[in-house]
């Protein structure tokens, strides 16, 4: 695919000490999905891989501005979205602080000590990341610009998270963080199950008869395994249901793999404990609407997130 250009124009006011505009062109075609600007606050910026509990990182103060952004790249990697906009980032007079892809990063506990937005706006496939941290001018009270970027994909859409730090006064201070702050949780995956006790993962895709999930991505089940690793002690059972062709027997056995599928995939793709997690499966007796339609049939064939007493 030919490059398009895609300014990631980071709006910030023409203030005395604030910071220069950071524009970068994007590989494929990119849309924004969302931009957050603290106009006073603070970023633990990485400097060094998530490794014995810990990570090292620089804290910026000042005006931050973090935006996500979708590419639509087929037959792009992760690294040929992510090399030229590291090439535009040091071309623009930064100097890399830290370079890393994937498990070299931290993998899992890298990306929960790092500041993500959450799906769907950002997405970050723990196997294949890639991330970088650098500034431009001097440290601390002296001044100086910070930014960071973090590149992912899954299937044909890329992801790109750009955040940019520091204006007026700029405070580091070098240290490790060992604690996981609490991931951003979908609030209402989050209030229907503490609240109701079950979620249905409405974006689930399985072929026809098949127990094989999608490759996604699927926002639903980032949410839940930040809802998950946000207090260790929260356990889910994973229900499988069908409609109700065929025989019972086939049926339960099939409701049982797709949510062994699902299990698999956040133990695999997103770090979850699998102490956390089980899977069940209970073919046709739950429905939740008429069988004798074809959407009724459709929106029987689901799983469901059910929350498990943990006293």
């Amino acid at each position: 695919m030919r490059r398009v250009l895609a300014i990631l124009c980071l709006c910030l006011a023409l203030l005395p000490g604030a910071l220069r505009a950071l524009d970068l062109t994007i590989p494929g075609s990119a849309a924004l999905t969302r931009e957050l600007v603290e106009e006073a606050g603070s970023y633990r910026i990485p400097v060094g891989p998530f490794q014995d509990g810990a990570m090292r990182t620089l804290r910026v103060e000042g005006r931050i501005t973090q935006q996500a952004w979708r590419i639509e790249a087929p037959g792009m990697s992760t690294l040929q979205i992510f090399a030229p906009l590291r090439e535009q980032i040091v071309a623009e007079g930064f100097n890399i602080l830290y370079d890393c892809a994937g498990q070299g990063c931290g993998g899992f506990d890298f990306r929960f000590n790092t500041r993500i937005m959450a799906a769907p706006d950002m997405f970050v496939d723990l196997f294949d990341f890639r991330f970088l941290s650098a500034r431009r001018g001097g440290a601390g009270e002296a001044g100086g610009e910070y930014v960071s970027l973090i590149v992912s994909r899954s299937g044909t859409t890329g992801y790109v998270q750009v955040i940019q730090a520091g204006g007026a006064r700029i405070d580091v201070t070098d240290g490790a963080v060992g604690l996981r702050p609490e991931p951003a949780v979908d609030q209402p995956l989050a209030e229907g199950l503490l609240q109701d006790g079950h979620v249905i993962l409405s974006d689930l895709d399985f072929e026809t008869g098949s127990a094989s999930l999608g490759d996604g991505p699927y926002p639903s089940l980032e949410a839940l395994a930040n809802f998950l690793s946000a207090d260790a002690a929260r356990r889910v059972a994973l229900v499988g249901h069908t409609d109700s062709v065929g025989a019972l027997d086939a049926n339960m056995a099939l409701a049982q793999r797709r949510a062994a599928s699902v299990l698999e995939r956040l133990v695999g793709r997103y770090g979850v404990d699998r102490t956390q997690l089980e899977a069940q499966g209970v073919g046709y007796l739950a429905p939740i609407a008429a069988n004798r339609t074809q959407s009724g049939r459709e929106a029987n064939r689901r799983v469901e997130a059910v929350l498990l007493d943990t006293e």
